[in-house]
């Protein structure tokens, strides 16, 4: 199938990615629950939420470098095998050491399933649809990340947390296995597998010193890293001021909820702001909410703040796939934006066991003003992540050969 014919293979992806997501926005809140149920503090739950990224981080490169050339089918397939396990397991789990095992399972089954996807969607994706496909694409993200919280929050709500958050987890790994009945139509046919392809792999240092390459992963850690904390430690925020699980679901949710929206109005926006201006913007936005998450405001407030937050977010994870897409050599796309993946998962490690810290030493509210500080920095570096020539040519050949399909922002 030709990059940009029939759009039936993205609509597949949006829903398989959006029941692995679910899967794994469900379990993640519902890890946190079951670790301080068994006796766990906040460090621990920072050091368990830190394991998810792990066996990811040191993974990433080598599935990348294996999806440059096909296999993308495959790769889907077992990641949702190690979601469903991972959070199945969790919840069987006795112990916090075995938690944290199961936990990193399901972050590696997450990363197989998301270079998979991400791949594909580049392959199949010409230039100038890239930036929607993407927003496209992460929609199957933010719905799973709407839908997981609030289902883990009524399933853990009750006097006995322990029996709950297990019962959460079984629900969620049963939820990511319903991704197979759209993964079995999904096929890479654009796979490119020649033995002289392979010879000719681009070294990762020059796929990072092309320019908008580490900006795109400065940019994609820092809102990843900020989404990631807000769903493992909003729960702690929760027990610390009383706000019941349930609610803290629905926090969440909210949070979701507005990136779907942001997704969905990428392409009016892009327009009219466009990419350096509306990466700034929402990355200071989101600075600034992400601290104001520290302060003891109502609940009414909290969940405005969130909402807000939550569409700021929505922006930086597209664009900065399309940025490290556009900006990588064409051979290697699959291996950056692995590499990008690689970044969010060193923040996905050392965010949590930095916010475990510094939770322990001064409250459970201080984390969110380390994040605030790093979208702070994002949003510094975000005008040089839009100036790749690679890019503007895409646009113009896109604008040139394709400005009607340009007009179009909603095919799924």
């Amino acid at each position: 199938m030709a990059p940009g014919g029939n759009r039936g293979w993205l609509l597949r992806l949006v829903i398989a990615f959006g029941c692995a997501q679910g899967a794994v926005s469900m379990a993640r809140p519902a890890v946190s629950y079951r670790a301080l149920a068994l006796g766990a503090d906040e460090r621990a739950v920072g050091v368990i939420a830190g394991v998810y990224a792990l066996l990811p981080l040191f993974a990433a490169v080598p599935l990348g470098r294996r999806t440059d050339h096909g296999r993308c089918a495959s790769l889907l397939t077992a990641g949702v095998v190690l979601i469903a396990g991972g959070c199945a397991l969790s919840g069987l789990a006795g112990s916090l050491w075995t938690m944290a095992l199961w936990s990193g399972v399901m972050g590696l089954g997450h990363l197989c399933f998301v270079i998979g996807a991400q791949s594909l969607v580049a392959r199949r994706s010409p230039p100038h649809e890239q930036d929607r496909d993407f927003g496209h694409f992460t929609i199957g993200a933010s719905l799973g990340q709407l839908v997981g919280p609030v289902a883990a929050g009524a399933l853990v709500g009750g006097a006995d947390r322990a029996h709950g958050s297990a019962l959460a987890l079984l629900a969620a790994g049963a939820g990511a296995a319903v991704a197979f009945t759209s993964l079995w139509r999904l096929e890479d046919r654009t796979a490119v597998g020649s033995r002289a392809s392979r010879a000719g792999r681009v070294p990762v240092g020059r796929i990072l010193r092309a320019r908008g390459v580490p900006e795109g992963i400065l940019i994609s850690l820092s809102v990843l890293s900020a989404t990631d904390i807000l769903t493992a430690y909003l729960p702690v925020v929760g027990e610390h001021r009383g706000i019941a699980p349930s609610t803290v679901g629905v926090l969440l949710g909210l949070r979701a909820g507005a990136t779907i929206a942001c997704r969905l109005v990428l392409t009016p926006l892009l327009r009219l702001l466009g990419r350096p201006v509306l990466l700034t913007a929402t990355c200071l936005l989101a600075a600034v909410l992400c601290a104001g998450v520290a302060l003891p405001v109502p609940v009414w407030a909290l969940g405005a703040m969130l909402t807000v937050l939550g569409f700021c977010l929505g922006v930086g994870q597209p664009l900065s796939m399309t940025t490290v897409v556009r900006a990588a050599p064409e051979e290697a796309r699959s291996t950056a934006l692995a590499l990008r993946l690689t970044g969010n998962r060193l923040g996905q490690v050392a965010a949590p066991a930095a916010t475990g810290l510094v939770a322990g030493l001064t409250g459970v509210a201080a984390p969110f003003v380390m994040l605030g500080a790093l979208l702070l920095v994002s949003s510094g570096v975000a005008p040089r992540s839009s100036g790749h020539p690679r890019e503007a040519a895409g646009r113009v050949t896109g604008e040139r050969s394709g400005g009607r399909r340009l007009r179009r922002t909603s095919d799924i």
